[in-house]
């Protein structure tokens, strides 16, 4: 899938509505119930850098990336040298500083329409964990009203073709985007690197 102009969204200066200026609250409830353990971390799609600080302010050793330079030039400037930040197509290429205990991101996986591609991402996201790392993915949703504008939507199913064979799924629920004050439905995953491979489906 091409990625959608990214860069010229954020010179564009109109309010982005990812782009919210606090950090997530579920990553908030995640880190503050010692649900996430600080570490080396990376996001991905970290945009202007405002979830990174949040870790790196609560001992994280965080690297941000994202495919717009111009995202990646304003997170350097907020984040004062508290967090690395760098240019980078994650499907691409592996990020810099690996690997990495904690992987973090809030809506790039589903940008990825294709089953492929999302599956790419997980592997990628596998390859870059140190064994028994942790990654959390907010995800949109297919629960909720009809709505024509926010997060792309994804089903459960679509999360866990994508994200089992790569990683343990330790938990798949419902949550919320706060997205210019619309509470949008979306999905928690937080899983885990594997030590040995997911086992085949049996049948009877």
């Amino acid at each position: 899938m091409a990625h959608p102009p990214w860069n010229e969204r954020y010179a564009s200066g109109e309010p982005l509505p990812w782009d919210t200026g606090t950090p997530d609250p579920t990553l908030i409830e995640m880190v503050e119930s010692r649900a996430i353990s600080p570490g080396r971390t990376l996001e991905v799609g970290c945009g202007t850098g405002t979830n990174a600080i949040y870790l790196a302010e609560h001992g994280f050793d965080v690297v941000g990336v994202d495919v717009s330079p111009l995202a990646v030039e304003k997170a350097r400037a907020k984040a004062e040298g508290r967090a690395r930040f760098e240019t980078g197509d994650f499907l691409a290429a592996p990020a810099p500083g690996g690997p990495f205990q904690f992987v973090f991101d809030r809506g790039c996986f589903h940008v990825f329409d294709d089953a492929a591609a999302q599956a790419r991402f997980a592997a990628n996201v596998a390859a870059q964990l140190v064994e028994g790392g942790l990654w959390l993915s907010l995800i949109g949703s297919t629960e909720g009203p009809p709505r024509d504008s926010g997060p792309p939507r994804r089903s459960a199913r679509d999360v866990m073709n994508a994200v089992e064979p790569a990683l343990e799924i330790l938990q798949l629920r419902s949550t919320e985007f706060n997205v210019q004050e619309n509470h949008l439905k979306s999905w928690l995953c937080l899983a885990r690197k594997r030590a040995i491979p997911a086992q085949p489906s049996s049948r009877r």
